[in-house]
């Protein structure tokens, strides 16, 4: 009988300590081991654009502090200490613990009280592996390029597959942990370090899954917001049409180039990476303009003396058009420019099929193309 009224009062301690937990608050507990001269943690909180201290504590002798704080909903923190940051979600009603050895070089920590963070933690070590494959592999490269005395084209033919390989091998880790966590913030974690280029099928995918998630977090509705206004110029959709003044003062159609494969360029004569990309456009143009690749160059330019000179200067021989008014042209609207050089690759069906190809990329991806037997 002592045994049953034991456990009962075991269950019913449990139950009053969980009914009197603070829900409209998050605490913040640790122990900080050899902290050196760090006196004060400070907690900061981040969004989509800025990072902000929002409290901070002094340590106690043997290294102890606590922080509470409230928020509306489930967000991202760091938690900096002296020079090292240490990333975190919390929500109200979350009671963490968090310890670590400032002597560590390695910087590892552990915390309780927040699967969320957890996760975030785990995503992190994933980060972490890639990012120290690629910072060993780019000090190889400069080792053997200073033997050399010089930079060694034939050394970046070696080591710029690796590298690439690497970055694409992170990212399709990141999508699969990102499309397993779909109701955890640490999922959102994931697909904000993904390249938007070269996964945005993926994240607008994941885009449609976390509908009606996360509705307090802004950063996540402006995320989805976003992605929903890229859906019509995605990989897979008609490209839309539209009428603009060629550079000769006739209208220039997309569907003028109905059955025809055509990359829609928007660039600029005062944009340096577009003119840089120039010599590599003119080259894949003379290349596979016999097998059926055809341009459209769409200037963001409001000097049509300027755009002529450069037009002129890089020797760019096809179809010419802009709406004159930078980046806020009814097209640079329409396709949501808000970077250049862009560029959409539109199959004889009027089907994006590639986006933002530059370089290498885009010369692999018309050799693939265009090798098809006919």
């Amino acid at each position: 009988m002592k045994k049953y009224l034991g456990i009962c009062g075991i269950v019913l301690l449990t139950i009053m300590l969980f009914a009197c937990k603070d829900k409209n608050s998050f605490t913040l507990s640790g122990t900080i081991t050899n902290p050196g001269k760090v006196n004060s943690v400070y907690l900061l909180e981040v969004d989509s654009t800025q990072i902000n201290v929002v409290d901070s504590t002094k340590l106690s002798e043997d290294g102890k502090f606590e922080l509470k704080r409230s928020g509306p909903y489930a967000n991202f923190y760091k938690l900096r200490i002296g020079t090292n940051m240490f990333d975190l979600i919390a929500k109200n009603g979350d009671d963490i613990d968090f310890t670590t050895d400032l002597s560590d070089s390695l910087h590892i920590y552990n915390i309780t009280g927040s699967d969320e963070s957890e996760k975030m933690k785990e995503f992190n070590k994933l980060s972490n592996f890639y990012t120290d494959k690629n910072t060993k592999l780019t000090q190889e490269y400069e080792q053997k390029a200073q033997a050399l005395g010089k930079q060694s084209d034939s050394l970046l033919q070696v080591y710029m597959p690796v590298f690439k390989k690497n970055i694409n091998d992170f990212g399709n880790q990141a999508v699969v942990f990102m499309n397993n966590n779909k109701n955890s913030l640490a999922g959102f974690y994931a697909a904000s370090t993904l390249d938007p280029d070269t996964f945005e099928p993926q994240l607008i995918a994941y885009a449609d899954a976390i509908q009606g998630k996360f509705n307090g977090n802004p950063t996540v509705q402006n995320f989805i917001k976003q992605m929903e206004a890229l859906k019509p110029i995605s990989i897979g959709h008609a490209a839309p049409d539209f009428t603009m003044m060629g550079i000769d003062g006739k209208p220039v159609k997309l569907s003028d180039f109905k059955g025809k494969f055509v990359m829609l360029d928007f660039w600029a004569s005062w944009c340096g990476p577009c003119r840089q990309e120039n010599p590599n456009v003119v080259k894949q143009y003379a290349a596979y303009h016999p097998k059926g690749f055809n341009i459209l160059s769409i200037s963001l330019d409001t000097s049509k003396t300027n755009w002529q000179a450069a037009i002129n200067n890089d020797k760019l021989t096809w179809t010419h058009a802009s709406d004159m008014a930078n980046f806020t042209g009814p097209t640079e609207l329409l396709y949501h420019i808000q970077a250049i050089p862009s560029n959409f690759l539109i199959n004889e069906q009027g089907i994006i099929v590639a986006k933002n190809l530059r370089g290498t990329d885009l010369e692999d991806f018309l050799k693939k193309t265009f090798s098809k037997p006919e």
